[in-house]
């Protein structure tokens, strides 16, 4: 009986906040279990339930239909094993009460406009399927592939009219287009008028593929395209144009909390028109999630660059589990003020109808 009650109880500890308030809350519920035992009730199984209170803003969707449709056109694509169960369970295992949904990387364009829009379609139905099925769970960033700005057009007014998404989905690069190309101006003018959530997430860029032997593109290009693509939207005035999309961008910001000084510089030279005082108030009022930018170093850098208010918990599932992002957070020590600020109040400013 002793070992399954200690087995029990670790159980818990792993699913522990981090912050001193948790913690101390375990700790008493824990004697109370004691207590309970002593007194020959089973009081132990409650200790394993744990409040769901998380919004992950970082969470894909990847159904076999959208692998089948990728590698008939790519091959070779390595896919995570998911299933929505799959989502279910780890965020009932990590706190999270509702997850924000986006396709995985490479998305939905390929070149060929009618196959984009069918796919782009086929899957914002299937995610939106989801939300209603699974009530409170889940939400949407629905997706669109900007090259193709007519079907982008006709895909937000859908996604927002008639699936009610709560936000849309890009990725940082699309072939040889970055975010800040004058292209996509249309597009961001309907979501600059609708005061969009627009939800961002990289993908290996067509440059930098198999630079360094050893080291997949994903463990250094993915931050970089990050980077990459928020300096075109800032350099090119394109966030200026647009001030009322509400921009997120995955795992800390990539690199850019760690090159501002490059892009001080940058601006100080040129002198842009639309950015008087240079880049760090255009990249202050975007919001940034901490799924694989949750090491100490990373965390700080970013809270060096940007409010608390602006940071924003994610875990990157399926690729990876929501115990990663909380460990991290963890670790950090924050205030339980804090810890609630990114794990909640700081998406429901962004996302108000997940309040209800």
């Amino acid at each position: 009986m002793m070992k399954t009650k200690q087995i029990r109880l670790q159980s818990c500890v792993c699913c522990d906040t981090g912050s001193d308030v948790s913690r101390r809350s375990f700790l008493a519920q824990a004697v109370g279990a004691g207590a309970a035992a002593a007194a020959g009730f089973m009081a132990l199984p409650a200790l394993a339930q744990t409040a769901r209170d998380r919004i992950d803003v970082h969470h894909h969707f990847a159904p076999d239909f959208h692998r089948d449709a990728v590698n008939a056109r790519r091959g070779g694509l390595r896919w995570p094993k998911w299933s929505p169960q799959m989502s279910l369970d780890d965020m009932d295992k990590n706190s999270i009460a509702t997850a924000m949904l986006s396709v995985v990387q490479p998305g939905t364009w390929f070149g060929n406009v009618e196959e984009t829009r069918k796919l782009t379609r086929q899957l914002n139905n299937y995610a939106a399927t989801l939300v209603r099925d699974h009530k409170g769970r889940f939400g949407l960033f629905a997706c669109i592939a900007p090259p193709d700005v007519e079907g982008s057009l006709k895909e937000i007014e859908y996604a927002f009219d008639t699936l009610h998404a709560d936000g849309i989905g890009l990725l940082t690069s699309y072939g040889t287009l970055y975010l800040g190309d004058p292209s996509f101006a249309p597009v961001y003018a309907e979501l600059n008028r609708r005061k969009a959530v627009v939800y961002v997430h990289p993908i290996a860029p067509n440059c930098c593929k198999n630079l360094v032997p050893g080291i997949p593109v994903g463990s250094i290009e993915y931050a970089t395209d990050t980077t990459r693509t928020i300096a075109h939207l800032v350099f090119s005035g394109t966030t200026t144009r647009f001030p009322d999309i509400r921009w997120i961008f995955s795992h800390s910001g990539g690199t850019l909390p760690f090159l501002t000084g490059r892009f001080i510089r940058l601006a100080d030279e040129r002198k842009p028109a639309f950015l008087p005082n240079g880049p760090l108030p255009e990249f202050r009022k975007f919001h940034y999630e901490l799924a694989q930018g949750n090491t100490p170093g990373q965390i700080a850098a970013l809270l060096k660059m940007v409010a608390l208010e602006q940071v924003l918990y994610g875990t990157d599932y399926p690729f990876r589990p929501g115990a990663e992002v909380n460990a991290g957070i963890a670790a950090y020590g924050f205030s339980a003020a804090e810890l609630q600020s990114i794990k909640r109040d700081a998406a429901l400013k962004l996302l108000p109808r997940l309040k209800a």
